[in-house]
């Protein structure tokens, strides 16, 4: 599921734990969660900038291209819009 090696071995010292809490075990989860919910926001915000920038691009044999210009610049890949209309 993706859990850090840190949050496994906490993970596994709970398990060994008969005496634990459920509420520490729901807690390392739901921080997982927590984390996995902001890679996806970082990731989607990535592909909707790569297919902004695909989208400009005319791929063809001009050597101007807006993909090459965002990964060199991250504010033109943000603001290219404005430059093509």
């Amino acid at each position: 599921l993706g859990f850090l090696v840190e949050d496994i071995r906490r993970l596994l010292a709970l398990w060994q734990d008969r005496s634990r809490a459920s509420a520490e075990v729901k807690a390392i989860a739901l921080e997982h969660v927590a984390d996995l919910d902001r890679r996806i926001a970082e990731l989607t915000e990535m592909r909707d900038t790569l297919s902004h920038l695909a989208e400009h691009c005319h791929g063809d044999a001009r050597p101007d291209c807006p993909i090459i210009e965002g990964l060199a610049d991250p504010e033109t890949a943000a603001t290219h819009s404005c430059h093509t209309g």
